[in-house]
């Protein structure tokens, strides 16, 4: 769909997860014209079974979620444009005007949902580990999956080192590795592991693949096979336009937000993984419904016609 080039949204929303797609409902819903930008990268798609999710005892996909959303939102008025913002800037009539591969959009406010996106193990056919479940990424989701299996933690700092501990309520056999060797761990995170009962290797990562229905990490030429290994090696958060828009981020990029889910800049907004908070579809879904409620307000009474006759 092309977008038109002079129309000011009441509120334009960026990102097509599970955040952009309930906020831009609850916004039509409160009749305010909305875009919604979908570059079509969401994360949920790559989650091949939440447990988390409400509703689904037996689990149901990242990619089931966002479709149902997807037909909802269908439901109103909402334009929806696939493509990338490139550029974004706030006028002088404090509106938000966005640049994008398919032409200029503006909008009186802005929601950020543009999410994070998990750095990957080097390893290949990551995909085929993940929907095996080799492969985790949280184990906030599914470390009930993993209770008393043979679990890795693959890291490349000291947040490896939490990771495991975390994991070690759900399991006894606990093992860390670190892509570099095991020198990357101090004295006190030694002391950590051991009085946990985990164990941590002391030789570099040289690979890690997938070996049936188990995943193989090779170092020092030998080779340790675990049921699932979780990847600790963090995210890129995807928060290059509100840091444009001069909001505030914490010291790990992500976009800071107060009970309003909104952001240091006026009319600016954030929700999802890409603001401060734990990465859960609920969260994520429970902060668009607040920051789309806010943004009704705080755009203000718009007495539209009547339609009751």
């Amino acid at each position: 769909m092309q977008p038109e080039q002079h129309n000011l949204a009441d509120a334009v929303v960026i990102g097509g997860g599970p955040a952009g797609l309930l906020a831009a409902i609850y916004l039509a819903r409160f009749r305010r014209s909305v875009v919604l930008i979908d570059a079509g990268q969401s994360r949920i798609e790559k989650i091949p079974r939440s447990h988390n999710y409400p509703g689904f005892a037996g689990g149901v996909s990242g990619a089931k979620v966002r479709d149902m959303l997807r037909a909802q939102m269908c439901s109103y008025p909402v334009r929806v444009i696939q493509t990338f913002v490139e550029r974004a800037k706030r006028a002088t009539d404090a509106s938000f005007h966005l640049d994008t591969r398919e032409g200029s959009i503006a909008g009186r406010r802005l929601l950020l949902a543009t999410g994070v996106t998990d750095i990957p193990p080097a390893m290949p056919r990551v995909r085929a580990a993940l929907e095996a479940g080799v492969l985790r990424y949280c184990p906030v989701c599914d470390a009930y999956e993993v209770i008393g299996k043979a679990v890795g933690v693959y890291a490349d700092g000291s947040a490896g080192v939490a990771e495991a501990i975390y994991l070690r309520h759900f399991s006894a056999d606990i093992t860390l590795f670190m892509a570099q060797g095991g020198h990357q761990l101090s004295e006190q995170e030694r002391r950590r592991l051991s009085d946990a009962g985990i164990r941590w290797n002391g030789a570099p990562v040289d690979a890690i693949r997938k070996a049936g229905d188990r995943i193989e990490v090779m170092h020092a030429g030998t080779r340790t096979f675990c049921d699932t290994l979780y990847c600790a090696l963090g995210v890129a958060v995807h928060s290059q336009i509100a840091k444009a828009l001069g909001a505030s981020l914490d010291e790990t990029g992500y976009v800071e937000i107060d009970a309003h889910h909104a952001t240091s800049v006026p009319g600016l907004y954030a929700a999802g993984d890409v603001s401060v908070g734990l990465n859960q579809i609920a969260v994520a879904m429970g902060g668009a419904a607040i920051a789309a409620s806010a943004i009704h307000l705080a755009l203000g009474p718009d007495w539209p016609a009547r339609t009751d006759g």
